[in-house]
């Protein structure tokens, strides 16, 4: 349900969880889980939810959290302060801590990972070179069988 028009109607654009699951590829579930987290507040039609431009904003900023990684306590505190900020400079520099706090983590992710996979490539060169010792083995016996 998308009113469109006017700058005053754009200002008021409404969505069903329907619309917005299909924009953000979501299913309805997971737009009704943010709701029950206290991140979206859609107003009730009967027993249909529709969404304010508002609510679509925070739930593209939760999702995007998400997606880094943050904790639901971040997120929410990252959109509580995308409502309450008179500037965006406060939000900004924390939003800085929390991507510097993310990238320490992945790199260290990325060392565990590049460990293991040097591991996993040292076993793999262990297993080859049995494997070609009993092979070497093997053919050893059969010539010495024929012979």
């Amino acid at each position: 349900m998308k009113h469109e028009g006017s700058a005053d109607d754009r200002q008021a654009q409404t969505f069903h969880i329907s619309d917005l699951a299909r924009e953000f590829g979501i299913t309805p579930r997971t737009i009704r889980f943010w709701e029950d987290q206290g991140l979206l507040f859609p107003h009730r039609e009967g027993q249909t939810r529709v969404f304010s431009r508002r609510d679509r904003t925070r739930l593209k900023l939760a999702l995007r959290g998400k997606r880094l990684g943050l904790s639901l306590a971040e997120i929410k505190e990252m959109i509580e302060m995308y409502d309450t900020a008179r500037d965006e400079s406060s939000q900004l520099l924390k939003f800085l801590d929390v991507l510097a706090e993310r990238r320490a983590a992945f790199e260290r992710q990325r060392e565990d990972i590049e460990a293991v996979l040097d591991e996993i490539a040292g076993f793999e060169a262990q297993c080859r070179e049995l494997l070609a010792q009993e092979a070497a083995a093997g053919d050893a016996a059969r010539l010495s069988d024929a012979g």
